[in-house]
């Protein structure tokens, strides 16, 4: 069975490819949505993190959530 915790990640996901899938080409390769580490990522760099499952791409969904960016 999945916990909690999986479950919520695979929506976070979810919500943020959806998101992602929206957008024009041209704010994903610019727009900066996010700073961790005092380094800037844009829509595209953290679709990548996320398609491959980084350890890192947990933390930047969380930062989104938090953002209320997904």
């Amino acid at each position: 069975m999945e916990d909690k915790s999986e479950s919520s990640k695979e929506e976070d996901m979810l919500k943020f490819k959806k998101i992602f899938a929206n957008l024009p080409e041209k704010i994903r390769n610019e727009d900066i949505i996010l700073v961790m580490d005092k380094k800037p990522y844009t829509w595209n760099a953290v679709y990548l993190e996320v398609i491959n499952k980084t350890p890192f791409s947990d933390k930047m969904l969380k930062k989104l959530k938090e953002l209320q960016i997904i």
